[in-house]
């Protein structure tokens, strides 16, 4: 058998991912930790199978393991959601999306979900950029003054534009979401509502969010954030959708396959059949219930020390604080906030004054820091971390002239060697080496 020499080069930066997590504070809500069951099939034997196809329908031999398998993964999906029928083969949830619309829609059809600056995902109708926009006609619900869903707004979009299709479910939307609200303007409407609950499908199956499944035709879902699994996704049909069109399980998994990819990747199934099992315990439970306790705590202290966040709060994993009228860059801050140890993502405000590349806001959560163990009063750290940092990137941005790319070079080169920052970076790190074993 032909068995190559490990690849150092590849290997060492490995080593130094591994050294990186092991160092910093990931508080990217969309990221999390795995667990040994689920990265061990990632490795496994699963990543040399093709099996283009569903079970029992394969194009290829040799997939009777692989059946069993996916039909593992699908019946405990279909359980855990309380759904009749789920496709586990999505490679991401925007590939999930996608086949969606493809199923449903036709060309220039309308669809209508939440605005990007308000909280909404690319997939979600965004013009011109992404194919939801490119290839249907997109209109976008928002947020109101106070950072809630404006479901009046909704209501009257879907009123004057009669959407085929209307997603709930965002991307950077700090609040819980009224499904059933959403779900009695589709049906006056004649769409189909489809819940896009990547980012809260843990804490739907750990009873801290309400879930959609009452309320929509369609869920879908990735498997890597708050459900803690492998990089993929599912799409799930619920009594509702096969009441409205019983060959919605049919068309979709033409979506999937071959409408949008070719054969799934079982090695990923696998580990989404490992996170499924993991999902039903009680331990997973109080795992979802100390993500929002968490995530509240950081708000709390958050607020204390005088910053603003969209909304005013959290009622999930994930916050959005606001830069707008603080002097501080949130695209410096970001940086300066990486080079203290603190893994964030830059993102944009509702009524964002800037750009994408350059937004207003700082989007933070808490499952990956929850998955290690921190805790209520490991939150008040973070808050004096995440201020200290703010404060000093604030000072260097009062000294300097405006904010052109070069400036925000410069700063950034700065902040990089700030003495100050460099030793918040030692005591997360070594605060971070606590957890891990």
């Amino acid at each position: 058998m032909f068995e190559p020499k490990q690849d150092k080069k590849v290997l060492n930066i490995i080593e130094r991912e591994s050294q990186r997590q092991k160092s910093v504070l990931r508080l990217i809500p969309s990221e999390n930790y795995v667990s040994k069951g689920v990265g061990d099939t990632l490795s496994s034997s699963f990543s040399n199978k093709y099996s283009e196809g569903y079970p029992k329908r394969r194009y290829y031999q040799g997939n009777e393991n692989v059946d069993e398998l996916e039909t593992l993964a699908i019946e405990r999906a279909k359980k855990l959601f309380k759904v009749p029928w789920a496709n586990v083969q999505p490679y991401s949830g925007s590939i999930a999306n996608a086949a969606v619309y493809f199923s449903l829609l036709k060309y220039n059809d309308v669809i209508l979900g939440m605005g990007l600056n308000s909280g909404g995902h690319l997939t979600h109708g965004y013009p011109k950029i992404t194919f939801s926009g490119k290839y249907f006609r997109s209109y976008s619900y928002s947020v109101d003054h106070s950072g809630f869903i404006d479901y009046d707004d909704l209501y009257k979009l879907a009123l004057e534009h009669k959407p085929k299709l209307i997603i709930s479910g965002a991307s950077s939307y700090p609040r819980s979401t009224d499904f059933a609200k959403i779900g009695q303007i589709a049906n006056e409407v004649n769409a189909y509502h489809m819940a896009d609950i990547s980012h809260i499908a843990g804490l739907v199956v750990g009873k801290m969010h309400q879930s959609p499944v009452k309320h929509v035709h369609i869920v879908t879902t990735t498997t890597h954030k708050t459900l803690r699994g492998p990089r993929g996704a599912m799409i799930l049909v619920t009594e509702k959708g096969l009441q409205k069109d019983p060959d919605l399980p049919k068309n979709i998994n033409k979506g999937v396959f071959p409408g949008m990819q070719g054969g799934p990747h079982e090695n990923t199934i696998a580990g989404i059949a490992v996170c499924l099992k993991e999902a039903t315990t009680l331990e997973f439970r109080e795992y979802a219930l100390q993500i929002v306790k968490n995530a509240q705590c950081l708000t709390t202290h958050l607020k204390e020390k005088g910053f603003n966040l969209v909304s005013g709060g959290t009622d999930n994993h994930l916050l959005l604080l606001n830069f707008s009228d603080t002097g501080i860059d949130a695209w410096l801050l970001a940086w300066a906030l990486e080079f203290g140890g603190i893994i964030v993502n830059r993102n944009t405000i509702p009524n964002e004054p800037g750009s994408s590349f350059y937004p207003s806001g700082i989007r933070l959560g808490t499952p990956a820091v929850t998955s290690l163990g921190l805790k209520e009063n490991d939150m008040e750290r973070i808050g004096c971390w995440i201020a200290e940092i703010s404060e000093i990137t604030r000072k260097y941005q009062e000294n300097a002239g405006p904010l052109d790319k070069k400036m925000r070079l410069q700063i950034k080169a700065l902040l990089n060697k700030d003495s100050r920052i460099a030793n918040i970076a030692k005591e997360v790190k070594d605060f971070v080496n606590l957890f891990f074993y």
